[in-house]
């Protein structure tokens, strides 16, 4: 529908129309204002934090990743390629004595994740029951977004629960 309807504004002589592909979910895990009085639907990108996450390019030295990993308050970093997406996870238990070798060699490969547009709701009760205090978000492509935490989510819950009794 938004092709068409970009194509119809332009019709009625509107001259600054963009055809923003990605929907309304997309949208919103962008942090783009919304309007309205329909419940807010929560998902996952609202929340999810880039800077709180270190990303180890591919080829980087263990030993040069060891002493950032000491920085952050998860046990892991995030290896990526040179495009960002997301090939593995580097555990702090996993750099000990591994000096001459790359993050690759001793990555976790393929971690689990979910995308930005994850009921916000539903994952936070999945993390409570198994316990996970922070997740990786990745877009459809696997680029990374962030990491999302439990904190952040419950934070997040409670304001949508808050504003849709409104």
């Amino acid at each position: 529908m938004s092709p068409r309807a970009a194509w119809q504004l332009e019709a009625m002589g509107f001259s600054h129309v963009h055809d923003f592909v990605g929907g309304k979910i997309e949208w919103i895990v962008h942090g783009l204002p919304t309007e309205g009085t329909g419940p807010h639907y929560a998902v996952v990108g609202e929340v999810a934090d880039r800077d709180a996450v270190i990303a180890c390019p591919i080829g980087t030295p263990v030993e040069e990743t060891a002493g950032q990993l000491e920085t952050i308050p998860y046990d892991y970093c995030v290896v990526v390629n040179e495009r960002d997406i997301v090939l593995g996870r580097l555990r702090k238990k996993n750099v000990a004595g591994q000096g001459g070798v790359s993050v690759e060699d001793v990555m976790e490969p393929g971690p689990s994740t979910v995308r930005p547009s994850e009921p916000a709701k539903g994952l936070l009760e999945r993390m409570k029951k198994r316990g996970v205090p922070a997740v990786i978000v990745t877009t459809p492509k696997g680029r990374l977004v962030g990491v999302v935490t439990r904190g952040r989510l419950e934070d997040l819950v409670a304001r949508s629960e808050r504003q849709d009794t409104r």
